[in-house]
């Protein structure tokens, strides 16, 4: 079991993860569970992940690339280049499903669920600290302002979430 936390207090932002892996009884090492995305002075963003190793990996190399394209005119967009951490979210969702539509039936037919968590949170310039969860299939929740929050993934618990990313 693998456990990622990240809360949101009026002072900032938390960000809390194991590094274990386990793939049988005799076989644990670790893996880190955390990436940092900065650019100083613009923006701070990390990324915590629990679930599927191989998901995960596949999720935060592609995030680094992923672009979310509004309009065909439209310059797209990068968690490098967002706004906002929203956008920033959505291209987190948009990253996952693109693991999900490549890689869920291949790991369907060997007998593995698609099984990825995710708490991703940050501040880029202009924007008050933001804090998400995205699981599995690309939805997303965030924390109600004004109040200290926290948004955990582990991969014994999951429940779905209302904002899609």
């Amino acid at each position: 079991m693998t456990y990622c936390v990240g809360i949101k207090l009026n002072a900032g932002l938390v960000f809390l993860s194991d590094s274990r892996t386990n793939a049988g009884v005799d076989n644990i090492s670790t893996y880190r569970k955390m990436i940092i995305y900065e650019k100083p002075g613009d923006r701070f963003m990390v990324l915590l992940s629990a679930g599927n190793l191989s998901i995960s990996q596949s999720v935060r190399e592609i995030l680094q690339v992923e672009q979310l394209k509004e309009t065909p005119e439209s310059d797209p967009i990068t968690i490098w280049n967002a706004t906002s951490m929203f956008d920033a979210c959505r291209i987190l969702g948009q990253a996952v499903r693109h693991v999900y539509e490549r890689d869920a039936a291949s790991l369907k037919r060997a007998g593995v669920e698609f099984n990825v968590n995710l708490v991703f949170g940050g501040q880029i310039r202009g924007e008050g600290m933001r804090l998400f969860r995205c699981i599995r299939r690309a939805t997303s929740s965030k924390p109600r302002p004004r109040r200290p929050t926290s948004r955990s993934a582990s991969t014994s618990t999951a429940s779905p979430c209302s904002i899609a990313c």
